[in-house]
């Protein structure tokens, strides 16, 4: 398999995206975001993309000209408009307004609006908590899960991500998504013709389901069932409400090219440990937790396996699989991927 630096990497993944319509800048942050997820093991959040936001940005189901903007701020609280355009350069906008604004005001809350694919949630989180801010993110997405006690696709499966600083030491950083498990090992089944485990999705008619090309039609279930279910539904309103944003049933599936432009909605929440009981009480306590965890055997720490991964992959770069890597340098070339 071919093995790309990071840079290597970056430098095809932006040529890609500018091949397929998107602005220097949003190409830029696009492509950063998308090899700083492959680099951390979280492929189905990296270069993968490429290809898939190339055929979002064709058929006009993302803006690639769009530049996102400071829509309201009052405080510590402020709302980016991404305009229709890849997440990405939004996120960014919304990481310099959390330092800002919680440096002034001890919190902030930036929500952002008219989005897209947010990613990999822990990434920002991450740069967020190695400035000494405890930083939390919220994402919703296409309608993939019921509500509790329901049958129909509603809710996003909805990432929560939260990093916390530490001292002499990398953030804790935990990154989860709210479904029982990931919508692409389901399509990976479905395309192999395995079966799944039962409690992973449900059918068209709302019945537990074994089939994978049932369960692509029907619907994911909730990690912990009702209480998961509750909570994707905290995350959909935090996201929508809040930031005037679509609700994941309001945005077409991120499985097909062809679709409306989803409008998703992001919230970044970054506190200063300063203005509570202070930065140094704040890091004695996460270390008096760490190590508790740590006394017994086996526990590996929140984000640890992550940072292993992103020096590996600095140091020898990374694999890309042959059909992607000739997918995006035709994308490139100005080329059909």
């Amino acid at each position: 398999m071919p093995r790309l630096s990071l840079v290597e990497a970056e430098t095809l993944a932006q040529a890609a995206l500018r091949g397929a319509g998107a602005s220097p800048a949003m190409a830029a942050a696009t492509a950063r975001a998308l090899v700083e997820a492959e680099a951390v093991g979280q492929s189905g959040h990296g270069l993968s993309r490429v290809p898939q936001y190339a055929g979002f940005l064709a058929q006009g189901r993302a803006d690639g000209t769009a530049e996102p903007v400071l829509r309201t701020a009052r405080g510590g609280a402020a709302l980016i408009d991404a305009r229709n355009g890849l997440a990405f350069p939004a996120l960014a906008l919304a990481e310099q307004e959390a330092i800002a604004r919680a440096a002034e005001c001890g919190v902030a809350w930036i929500g952002v609006t008219d989005s897209h694919h947010a990613g990999a949630l822990g990434l920002p989180v991450r740069r967020l908590a190695e400035r000494g801010l405890v930083a939390l993110a919220f994402a919703n997405s296409p309608a993939a899960m019921p509500v509790a006690g329901g049958r129909r696709p509603l809710l996003g499966t909805n990432p929560v991500a939260a990093a916390f600083p530490r001292r002499d030491a990398a953030p804790l950083v935990i990154d989860l998504a709210l479904s029982q498990v990931a919508r692409g090992r389901i399509a990976q089944a479905a395309k192999a013709g395995r079966p799944i485990p039962e409690g992973w999705a449900l059918d068209a008619e709302g019945r537990p389901t074994t089939d994978a090309a049932a369960a692509m039609g029907g619907a994911m279930l909730a990690m912990g069932g009702e209480k998961g279910a509750l909570l994707a539904m905290v995350v959909e309103l935090l996201c929508v409400a809040l930031a005037g944003a679509a609700f994941g049933f309001e945005a077409d599936s991120f499985f097909e090219e062809q679709g409306n432009r989803p409008r998703l909605g992001q919230a970044l929440l970054a506190v200063d440990p300063g203005a509570l009981a202070g930065q140094a009480a704040f890091l004695d306590r996460v270390e008096t937790l760490v190590s508790a965890m740590l006394q017994d055997a086996g526990v590996r720490l929140p984000g640890a396996r992550r940072d292993g991964l992103a020096a590996a992959a600095a140091a020898e770069g990374i694999e890309v699989p042959s059909s992607l890597l000739a997918a995006m340098q035709a994308l490139a070339q100005g080329g059909e991927a």
